[in-house]
């Protein structure tokens, strides 16, 4: 059973939504800084315009597919949506192909089966914002997109070269990010050994 009712406005859907997951009022749309926990860690990342843009929609595919927001649901998102495509949110593309990568290793089943999901879907990233969208059910939302008649599909061999060829670019950008983030460390390291 969905966890947001049908019958449900989007508008309030995206309110409890957001009270649940304790993003505040207006889902920290207006913050400088948003909290992104990598499990017990906190990564603070900036809440730029672009990330703005597509966390609107994002939001409320959350909404519209009932995935949570811990590790595994945003990987279950993040699959669905690159999936489903991105379009011209690249704020969107970069961020999923991070928690893509965690989804490989937390939630490798449940990541795969949103993938094989979104591949049959639409999304909102190619219909864009409007405000009328929050008036709209919930019900009418997941019909839009498709969602009803996406679950239960089988794979195919199509969805899993998809998903080899995702799960790729996103292990390379995970390991590429690690690697810059360590030069320093790396860097340091050598220079104090060179001082002993």
């Amino acid at each position: 059973m969905p966890y947001y009712d049908d019958g449900l406005r989007v508008r309030e859907a995206r309110a409890r939504y957001f009270r649940d997951n304790q993003f505040g009022e207006d889902g920290g749309y207006g913050k400088a800084w948003v909290e992104v926990a990598l499990g017990p860690v906190p990564v603070f990342v900036p809440n730029t315009a672009a990330r703005v843009r597509a966390v609107r929609l994002h939001d409320l595919h959350h909404v519209a597919t009932d995935y949570g927001t811990d590790l595994a649901g945003e990987a279950e998102i993040a699959a669905w949506e690159i999936a489903s495509g991105c379009a011209g949110f690249a704020a969107a593309w970069v961020l999923n192909l991070y928690a893509l990568a965690i989804g490989l290793v937390v939630a490798r089943e449940r990541t795969w089966r949103a993938f094989v999901r979104g591949r049959r879907t639409g999304n909102l990233y190619h219909l864009g914002w409007r405000e009328g969208l929050l008036d709209d059910s919930v019900g009418a939302l997941r019909s839009k997109l498709g969602l009803e008649s996406a679950d239960g599909s089988e794979p195919t061999a199509r969805d899993r070269a998809g998903f080899a060829a995702w799960a790729g670019a996103s292990i390379a950008l995970a390991l590429a990010t690690l690697a810059l983030l360590a030069a320093p460390l790396v860097l340091g390291a050598r220079a104090l050994l060179a001082l002993l």
